[in-house]
């Protein structure tokens, strides 16, 4: 499933490749599709459950834990956001290219970790998450290879290098697989669905609904947010039944 999400990442780039002017407009809607998804999946169905394990203290702590690992990433990391602007200049638009990529390349280790360790959670539940960040990793080849296309004219290596950004993705899920697996038992599955969720409600606010509100309309945005909402809660409740 990570490998699924982290290709999604080449899906993009290669719209790149094929689409000499790509509008990325009509991704509005499902961007925040996935927003949806992720902010339903990260405060119902995570959090919830991990306060019962934890308690209500305790999961708030890891949550905002969470919060702050993706947002010290975020900041540490030279990363340009998905809606950035690119410069005119051949060699500035290169450099943004590259940063670019380097950024979404380890924005996308802890998605993969957060597809993996809510698929130990619950196999069901790790589906759907990994098709909204999916969703949301297609514009991220798209912000890798048109500044590289822009400044090198080689379409071919844009979107070969966008491609490696995306490959982070598995390489995440493996590292947890490796690091955490061994010592997995309730609570710490518990503290690590809290801090995911963290992740994810911070992923939602801070790219995907900017973007989507970029893109498209405010109104084109929400309704996918409630569309997520609604595709979430029916798969919940048909959960629970079976």
């Amino acid at each position: 499933m990570t490998l699924f999400a982290g290709l999604a990442t080449g899906i993009g780039s290669l719209v790149a490749y094929f689409v000499p002017k790509p509008d990325l407009r009509y991704l509005s809607l499902s961007l925040g599709f996935a927003a949806g998804v992720m902010i339903y999946v990260g405060f119902v169905d995570l959090f919830c459950n991990s306060k019962l394990v934890l308690g209500f203290g305790n999961a708030n702590l890891f949550f905002l834990l969470g919060l702050i690992l993706i947002y010290s990433l975020d900041q540490l990391v030279p990363h340009i956001h998905m809606d950035g602007q690119v410069d005119t200049q051949h060699r500035r638009i290169y450099r943004c290219g590259i940063m670019t990529t380097i950024g979404i390349a380890i924005h996308n280790l802890p998605e993969g970790m957060t597809v993996a360790l809510i698929s130990l959670a619950d196999l069901r539940l790790g589906i759907p998450v990994a098709i909204a960040i999916a969703i949301h990793n297609i514009p991220e080849g798209l912000a890798c290879s048109i500044p590289l296309y822009c400044s090198t004219s080689d379409r071919k290596k844009s979107c070969l290098i966008s491609f490696a950004a995306g490959m982070t993705e598995p390489l995440g899920a493996i590292l947890a697989i490796l690091l955490i697996y061994p010592f997995l038992n309730d609570w710490l599955l518990a503290a690590a669905s809290a801090l995911v969720a963290g992740i994810m409600v911070f992923l939602s606010l801070d790219e995907l609904i900017p973007i989507a509100n970029r893109y498209g309309s405010e109104h084109l945005t929400n309704i996918g947010i409630i569309a997520g909402f609604l595709i979430m809660m029916i798969g919940l409740v048909l959960m629970q039944n079976f």
